[in-house]
């Protein structure tokens, strides 16, 4: 393994072997994730915290800016962002598997490092889906919902589940909003602890996620479920449970990439 605070340029490389993963592989990465956290609890909260903040602010930002019903759009695609979310996440599990006890001046330092390096890119691309994923969301408002007032969340609610308007809005947006999560799940659910842990560059490191994810299409499908269905759920009490569900999904991430790529 590589010195993560390093900014050596990274260099393409052969593309590694991949594993077939299984439903029992999944399993056993969720409770690695969850002893990982349970070992190192403070750096996972502080880390969780941080992206609970983002999401009250977001949220009161768009009641200010009286945009109410872009909170439903934002909760749905906040996931997207999950993988990045959990770099530090991922440097702490790493450090454990060595046998080091990781101290929170560590992770930040290797957080702070990668500014200077491919994961940066990865970064970009996933905040680019999310800004395509919410002008998307725009667009459809406009052509389907045109002119119909949702000055509220309640209104809004009412204009998507009571009209026919509002049922073909619910139907193309979450069409739309799959395949691009489905993508961007494809190209970074390896990709980015990969990027920690060896010298590639992001291209090599996106294919190989994809590969992974085309060598157990059921396995991977269902893992990107159960990270979506927690963090949806975590986030419906004011993102509280981001707390808990972040970081457990961040550690138990790094574990499957280690039992995905050989």
């Amino acid at each position: 393994m590589v010195d993560m605070g390093s900014g050596n340029a990274r260099r393409p490389g052969a593309l590694p072997e991949v594993r077939a993963l299984t439903m029992a592989d999944i399993r056993d990465s969720l409770a690695e994730g969850a002893a990982d956290f349970a070992r190192r609890p403070a750096i996972g909260l502080a880390i969780a915290a941080v992206f609970v903040v983002i999401g009250l602010a977001i949220t009161t930002s768009l009641l200010v800016l009286r945009e109410p019903w872009l909170i439903y759009p934002f909760a749905i695609g906040f996931p997207l962002v999950g993988p990045f979310a959990a770099v530090g996440l991922y440097e702490v599990s790493r450090r454990l598997e060595a046998g080091r006890m990781p101290t929170a001046r560590e992770v930040w330092r290797v957080i702070w490092a990668q500014r200077r390096r491919e994961v940066s890119w990865m970064a970009f691309t996933m905040l680019f889906v999310f800004w395509v994923w919410m002008y998307q969301i725009r667009l459809l408002m406009a052509l389907i919902l045109g002119r119909m007032s949702y000055a509220t969340l309640d209104r809004f609610a009412d204009v998507v589940l009571t009209t026919n308007e509002g049922w073909v809005f619910l139907a193309v947006g979450h069409i739309e909003g799959a395949a691009l999560a489905l993508v961007l799940f494809s190209i970074t659910v390896i990709s980015i602890p990969m990027l920690l842990d060896r010298e590639v560059d992001f291209v090599t490191a996106m294919l190989t996620s994809i590969r992974t994810v085309l060598a157990s299409p059921l396995v991977m499908l269902g893992w990107g479920l159960i990270v979506t269905v927690a963090v949806l759920a975590a986030c419906a009490p004011l993102f509280l449970g981001l707390l808990v569900v972040l970081p457990v999904l961040g550690h138990a991430t790094w574990h499957l990439y280690r039992r995905a790529v050989v």
